[in-house]
């Protein structure tokens, strides 16, 4: 089959590789479509990703097309969305319901092969049926969201919370959506790519501009969400919370990356800077979400292409065009 590779940093092009084989209680999903995501682009780099090469991939949905030993809830056929957490279910972590923080961690796509080819290996614990009215090229988006979904377990923010978002990509703009449902009073954007502001005023966000000095909110935010992982924003984005705030870094920043913080301040003004890593207990309920149209496909979605243009669709990513780019194998 073919397959996307990352052989080595900044090395990536598409390859014959072997077919995968469904060991006990995995199933072969044929993958319909896989999104790219900054997770890529750190695996590009060489970070994150314990060992290269790898096929990359970790968002993506597909049709069931063989089942290992064990597998009970599945078939042939079945349509499903594939959360890509691997934990080890035994380590502190795992035993304490914090999966996401696994003493040994893994993830498809990130350190097994992922869902950038024609065919990958899964659990089948981890593949979430679809509804006919879903199509499965749009399901890869339910990954993603799994990881808003999180961000906003992490914040537990109040109603009437004024939200400040950095960053109106994919990311950024699904927590403009679940920032809209859980009862913000308003939610404004900062970006300096206009052509993604534009998408986040059509969502309907209360402000989207190229810097937060032209907002007017003497106390600051309640709730200030960085989903870029650049280290200027991310030190911007620390000044901007209020008293008795919270900040989240959402976004996933280079391993040099470094901001200052002000301890007194945190202490004085009781602020609360926290992360939420990837998913946890989020998946279904992000496919629940999906399924109720909490996000429009064909405004999240901006370009799809084959697999064989791979290395293009990281490029155009890395340079900041469009949304969420996919490619379909």
């Amino acid at each position: 089959m073919k397959a996307a590779v990352i052989s080595s940093p900044g090395q990536v092009g598409v390859e014959a590789v072997a077919d995968p084989t469904p060991g006990p209680g995995q199933v072969v999903v044929e993958v319909s479509a896989c999104g790219l995501c900054g997770t890529d682009l750190h695996i590009l780099q060489g970070e994150f990703a314990p060992t290269l090469p790898i096929v990359p991939g970790h968002e993506f949905a597909g049709e069931v097309v063989a089942l290992g030993s064990g597998v009970r809830d599945l078939k042939a056929g079945d349509r499903v969305a594939v959360d890509p957490s691997l934990h080890c279910h035994e380590c502190h972590f795992c035993r304490m319901g914090r999966g996401n923080l696994c003493e040994r961690w893994n993830a498809i796509g990130v350190t097994v092969p992922g869902g950038a080819a024609q065919y990958t290996a899964a659990p089948a614990a981890n593949c979430v049926k679809l509804p006919g009215h879903i199509r499965t090229e749009d399901a890869a988006l339910i990954e993603p969201l799994s990881c808003a979904v999180r961000g906003y377990d992490i914040l537990r923010s109040s109603l009437a919370s004024h939200v400040l978002i950095y960053g109106s990509g994919t990311m950024g703009l699904m927590m403009l959506e679940l920032a809209k449902r859980t009862g913000a009073a308003t939610v404004d954007m900062v970006d300096l790519n206009e052509d993604r502001l534009a998408t986040a005023r059509t969502l309907g966000c209360s402000n989207a501009v190229t810097t937060a000095d032209v907002l007017e909110r003497p106390r600051g935010w309640e709730v200030v969400i960085d989903a870029t992982g650049n280290a200027g924003a991310i030190q911007d984005a620390l000044s901007r919370v209020g008293k008795g705030g919270t900040y989240l870094q959402f976004g996933v920043a280079d391993y040099a990356a470094r901001a200052t913080i002000e301890p007194y301040r945190i202490y004085n003004e009781e602020i609360t800077i926290t992360g939420s890593m990837a998913v946890l207990h989020s998946y279904e309920r992000a496919a629940e979400l999906f399924a109720g149209g909490v996000l429009d496909p064909e405004v999240f979605i901006s370009d799809r292409l084959p697999l064989a243009d791979y290395a293009e669709a990281l490029q155009r990513f890395q340079a900041g065009k469009g949304r969420k780019i996919q490619v379909l194998p």
